[in-house]
Formats: C-alpha cells, structure tokens, sequence
C-alpha cells in the first residue's frame, strides 16, 4: 500500500529526474504529484528546481527527493549536471507532440552519457486527456518504444491526475527494491539510507508565462 507519510523519518531517499522537451508538462506533473494541484498556466523551469514528497510503500518510509528540470537546450549543461546523482530518471514527452516523443531517444543518449549505468527508467506519455484528435503518438508507439528500451510505460495527465501516482510510486518501488537487494554492500547503503546531499530550495524556480503547456 502507498499513502503520504511524516517527512522527518524515512527509510530511504531516492532522488528522481525528470527530463523531456520544453512544454511535455515535467513541472505539471510534478506539481500534481507533491502538491495535488495543477495550474493552466505555461511553466518555464529555469535550470533545475526540485520538491520533496514522503510516501510510504511497502511498509517503508521514502523520500522522493524530484528534481525538475529545464527542457531548453541553453540549460543543458546545467541540467546533466545532476544526472549523476538520481536513481530515477522520468522521460517525459507530450502525446500531442510527435517531435517530443522522437527526443526521447537524444534524452536516453545523454542519460547513458551523464547517468549512473544502474539508474531506473520510465517512459511517460503526458496529457492523455487531450482530445483524440490532437493525438500524435499513439499508445502502442509509446509502448514499442518502452520495450525496445526494457524499461516501464504510462500514459498519464496532470491535469486529470491520470496515473500520475502510478508512475512515481513505481519507479520508486522499482529502486527501493533495487537498492534493498543490494543493501549488503557498503555504496549502496549510503545511496539507501540517509541523504548524502543537502540541497536547498530557491535556486531556480518555476516561472509562470503564457500560454498552457499543462495537461
């Protein structure tokens, strides 16, 4: 079972790594799941923020440590920088956006460059909710994808809450079995115990424009 838990006390902490395109809805998604909100309002990420959620699964305490980053290719250089350090990385497309979707493959290309070689993976088709014909990609091309590269696959919209639960909840039982089963050797128990990192909101924030990006 995966409910909310007390932020002050956890078992493990998992950093994870959202990436995709400008406009895919990364900050949507990750306002929806921290937050239970959502905004119509174009978010522009300017290089990386990040938010905390705590969540009990399995009986465990974990702290979802998600950072959120800027799809923009000026922030690039900032944004690799923190590749190393997740666990879990959510590759996020728009299903309205074709070329988003054929990104996805530069996205894996950079994670293999700039990423731990154990690092988790999810494939994410946001706003779902859209109408059908605005689709672009559809299902079974989102799921080919996901098989070619032998990691998970959801569909979701933040704007309806569709799966979005789902989609952290999994990549995040995914590495805490990951690292519990390898939680005998002394590098996996600092990555599976307390933070090694202490990061501070305030740097880069959210910045409303206009426009909808969010779904």
């Amino acid at each position: 079972m995966a409910t909310r838990a007390r932020a002050d006390n956890y078992d493990y902490l998992i950093k994870l790594l959202l990436i995709g395109d400008s406009g895919v809805g990364k900050s949507c998604l990750l306002l929806r799941f921290s937050d239970d909100s959502f905004t119509t309002s174009f978010i522009t990420t300017i290089g990386i923020d990040f938010k905390i959620r705590t969540i009990e699964l399995d009986n465990k305490r974990i702290k979802l440590q998600i950072w959120d980053t800027a799809g923009q290719e000026r922030f690039r250089t900032i944004t690799t920088a923190y590749y190393r350090g997740a666990m879990g990385i959510l590759l996020v497309y728009d299903v309205t956006d074709e070329s988003s979707f054929n990104n996805i493959r530069n996205w894996i290309r950079n994670i293999e460059q700039h990423a731990s070689d154990n690092v988790n993976k999810i494939l994410v088709g946001n706003k779902a909710d859209m109408d059908p014909s605005k689709r672009a990609v559809p299902f079974a091309k989102g799921q080919a994808l996901a098989d070619e590269y032998g990691i998970k696959f959801f569909e979701t919209s933040a704007k309806t809450n569709m799966n979005v639960e789902d989609v952290f909840f999994t990549i995040a039982r995914d590495i805490k079995t990951r690292l519990a089963e390898s939680d005998s050797k002394p590098e996996a128990k600092n990555a599976g115990g307390k933070p090694d990192v202490t990061l501070k909101s305030g740097g880069a924030q959210p910045k409303p424009a206009s426009g909808s990006c969010c779904s």
